[in-house]
């Protein structure tokens, strides 16, 4: 293995989505770029991702990074050359709570605004675009056509292949193990297999940022959390499009997967942690529960298996996006509670222009780390998934 280069622009630390998509910018815009990874490229969370893409948000910024990725995604193959199966399934969301109502209609009047076109809709017709669902209970849904889905895998080597061809470096199997500074400045990285000079870092580490910031003794409330999916067997009847339905305020969601379905639910944080073992425990007949009331053709495809990975939680559930005002040239593109893969595109022209002192095209002034300070007030995303 060639050894690290001994100086580089800027080190971005982290392998998946976030992390490739920024250093392709970064390489792209003539920036000398180092990634490093622990592992393989894209083996964190981008790796147990759904894939889901959408702009079915309920706060400005994030409508706004949705519809970047969207926008990326759906030209993806044609720009980068490689295909990563991207399909307009839509989202769609059953409404369970009466009381949820008005904050669904506000919801689609704000997503409306950005030209998204998604509508409130009788439980009827959501069966209609969803028809393996079982109605019983649902009040309305909110249906957004645009949105889709695609393999991130791909998308993490299509976008590690065109930043080689811009000239970043990245090298996987090395891992972080200090953050070299002179006061507020950064001095260089400290690895495994040696050290690397740079004054610019970005952390793109996703469920292990809290620990690449304390390295730069910088606070970045990041913590992990383990999410549990299963996958079935062949369900019969299984329609070609079937959108990534989302029972609220439960949070039960399914989506097509082969011939079958994925499945899964949120029972609670739990406490954090980075085991990713997968245990049903009693999570899995909550689960098949929910499953048999809101889709009862699963009953008959069976569970064939399933497995769990990490959520890289905020305390609002948004993610944090920045330069740290302690140490200067440390930016941070983490947090994304379940939504790195979509908001990847945007992320890597945000931090791209963050570190060439441009005025980004998003204002993400609410998504800096400071919001967590004090008694500042922060905007939670509702339709969480």
């Amino acid at each position: 293995m060639e050894p690290l280069p001994e100086r580089t622009d800027v080190v971005v630390i982290g392998g998946g989505i976030i992390g490739v998509g920024c250093a392709y910018r970064l390489a792209a815009a003539g920036v000398s770029v180092l990634l490093l990874e622990r592992d393989i490229l894209g083996a964190g969370s981008t790796a147990k991702a759904a894939g889901g893409i959408r702009s079915s948000f309920t706060t400005r910024v994030n409508i706004e990074i949705g519809l970047r990725g969207l926008a990326e995604y759906a030209s993806f193959a044609e720009t980068y050359g490689t295909e990563i199966d991207f399909r307009r399934d839509g989202y769609l969301y059953l409404v369970t709570d009466p009381a949820d109502l008005p904050e669904f209609e506000r919801c689609a009047e704000l997503q409306n605004s950005y030209g998204v076109r998604s509508r409130l809709i009788e439980p009827a017709e959501a069966r209609r675009f969803s028809p393996l669902i079982d109605t019983e209970g649902v009040v309305a849904a909110l249906w957004s056509p645009d949105d889709a889905k695609a393999t991130p895998d791909s998308a993490v080597q299509g976008y590690a292949r065109a930043a080689r061809g811009h000239g970043a470096v990245l090298r996987t199997g090395v891992e972080v193990v200090g953050i070299e500074r002179d006061g507020d400045e950064i001095t260089g990285v400290r690895t495994g297999d040696g050290f690397v000079r740079t004054e610019a870092v970005v952390c793109a580490a996703g469920a292990w940022s809290g620990r690449i910031g304390e390295l730069a003794g910088v606070d970045l409330p990041v913590r992990p959390f383990r999410r549990q999916v299963v996958f079935t067997g062949p369900v019969a009847d299984l329609p070609g499009s079937v959108p990534l339905t989302i029972e609220m305020p439960s949070a039960f969601y399914f989506h097509r997967e082969g011939p079958g379905l994925a499945m899964s639910f949120c029972d609670g944080d739990g406490d954090p942690g980075f085991d990713t073992r997968y245990q049903p425990g009693d999570w899995l007949p909550e689960l098949a529960e929910i499953a048999a009331r809101r889709v009862p053709a699963v009953l008959d495809a069976g569970i064939r298996g399933g497995w769990a990975g990490l959520y890289e939680v905020t305390p609002d559930r948004n993610q944090i996006v920045g330069e740290s005002v302690h140490l200067s040239r440390f930016f941070y593109a983490t947090g994304f509670s379940g939504h790195g893969f979509q908001m990847g595109p945007a992320v890597g022209e945000l931090v791209r222009d963050l570190y060439l002192g441009r005025v980004p095209a998003i204002d993400i002034t609410g998504l800096d780390v400071r919001r967590f300070a004090g008694d500042r007030a922060v905007t939670r995303e509702h339709n969480i998934v």
